[in-house]
């Protein structure tokens, strides 16, 4: 009996260290978004842009977790979580579903770091059959619009976290893919908007002038 109890005490102790590792790194994620959304809304009121929400995509983050974050500027909290796929590149330059690449190049099928305005609703033959255009704000990412790369979801990508998986590779040639109902919900409420909505990709790990692998 003493054995069990003191095998059940040394469970219960391990279980409290991950759930507090977890908890830690739950709150850590959220103080980085918020200073992000923080930069993003100065950002916003600074170039005309919608302030009352943004979409924040942290590439550094496990590809099997939420990355994509819908940030409520008003509430001052996130009020979306999504996955979101990187893209898979082409030729001797590939990302790996651990280790995205970035690329701001045409044909290299590779996502590109920065600050995008989201344009206008279009026809997706993907996911829900609907995406905006991403008009590349910054030198990394000033080619998105002419390499079509825009906003949409993939009726596979799933609508939880699937960690420690990753997302399988070839969901995108650069697009920042996400899944359908998080695609219903963004299209919900980017229609009624009368400025543009800020969208930015990003990565903790590297400079965006940096086209190297996330090390994750």
């Amino acid at each position: 009996m003493k054995k069990i109890l003191f095998f059940l005490f040394i469970l219960s102790g391990i279980l409290l260290i991950i759930c507090g590792f977890g908890h830690n790194e739950n709150a850590d994620a959220e103080e980085r978004t918020l200073v992000k959304a923080e930069e993003a809304l100065a950002y916003a009121r600074n170039n005309g842009m919608n302030t009352d929400f943004c979409i924040l995509i942290d590439m550094s983050i496990h590809s099997g977790k939420y990355r994509m974050f819908v940030y409520d500027f008003k509430e001052q909290k996130t009020i979306r979580k999504a996955l979101c796929s990187h893209g898979i590149g082409r030729g001797d330059r590939k990302s790996t579903a651990s280790r995205p690449l970035f690329s701001n190049e045409g044909g290299s099928w590779l996502t590109s770091l920065g600050k995008y305005r989201l344009g206008a609703r279009s026809y997706s033959q993907y996911g829900i059959n609907i995406h905006y255009k991403m008009h590349g704000l910054e030198p990394t990412n000033n080619n998105a619009f002419k390499r079509v790369v825009v906003l949409h979801s993939f009726t596979p990508v799933p609508s939880a976290e699937i960690y420690p998986v990753h997302l399988p590779l070839g969901f995108s040639q650069g697009c920042p893919v996400t899944d359908d109902r998080t695609m219903t919900y963004l299209d919900e409420k980017l229609k009624p908007t009368e400025k543009p909505v800020l969208l930015w990709i990003y990565n903790r790990s590297l400079s965006q002038n940096t086209p190297q692998s996330a090390g994750y």
